[in-house]
């Protein structure tokens, strides 16, 4: 299966940030070095059941619809996706779907102490395009992304954001509004960031399914591609950091 190759993204990940960072760039070092060896409470990582499989530091996935994978098999999802391409790439991560569909940026806030359980380490932040499709008020979607990201920071967890779009009959100043509140919240608390997480996707019917706004298989793919071109070399940043 061809991977696709975001060069935008590539180059993102080339620029480390020092002050503001655009919307297309972002800080790559917060939070990798000093914490490869513990888990998110702080303490050393370890297995107490030697029988048992050891366990894995974890990449959390919040999102809503896109990330659980609505009307997908669970292998088809992207997050499904991202763990077979950890695999196979030999890296030591476990990958956990945390979307709910239906959820907007407060009901992922609300939930983030589940989403933190564990040793995470990465936290690919997929919310807020129902809070587009609902209207809701853009700066309260951009403080609730801005706390899971402090909360997210306060546990030494790195940070990809992924941007989407407000649907066109909101009219051009809410659209403008929605766009740029990623783009915002990216360079405010530099962080990764993914533009539009349905680039390529988006508008092209063979790639969705029948509501024309959930990636069908084919879609899922190109989304699970656009995110692992960032997290493969955040992971390559972090084995080197350990």
């Amino acid at each position: 299966m061809p991977r696709v190759r975001a060069l935008s993204l590539v180059a993102l990940l080339a620029v480390m940030v020092t002050g503001a960072c655009s919307s297309s760039a972002c800080d790559l070092s917060l939070g990798i070095t000093g914490s490869s060896q513990k888990t998110a409470s702080g303490q050393p990582t370890g297995n107490p059941d030697p029988a048992a499989p050891p366990v894995r530091p974890k990449i959390v996935a919040l999102g809503d619809s896109i990330t659980a994978g609505y009307g997908l098999l669970e292998n088809e999802s992207y997050p499904a996706l991202l763990q077979k391409y950890v695999d196979t790439d030999g890296y030591n991560f476990e990958v956990v779907n945390a979307g709910v569909s239906g959820d907007t940026s407060a009901g992922g806030l609300r939930r983030l102490d589940w989403a933190f359980e564990g040793d995470v380490r990465v936290l690919i932040l997929e919310l807020g395009a129902n809070d587009g499709l609902r209207g809701l008020s853009v700066a309260t979607m951009k403080e609730n992304l801005g706390t899971i990201i402090t909360r997210a920071k306060e546990r030494r967890i790195v940070v990809i954001l992924t941007g989407m779009e407000a649907p066109p009959n909101y009219g051009p100043e809410y659209i403008r509004l929605f766009r740029s509140a990623f783009q915002d919240v990216a360079r405010e608390h530099r962080v990764l960031f993914i533009p539009f997480l349905l680039d390529k996707v988006a508008g092209q019917a063979a790639l969705n399914q029948a509501d024309g706004i959930h990636p069908n298989a084919d879609g899922a793919r190109i989304v699970a591609d656009t995110v692992w071109t960032v997290l493969r070399t955040l992971l390559d940043q972090m084995a080197g950091a350990s």
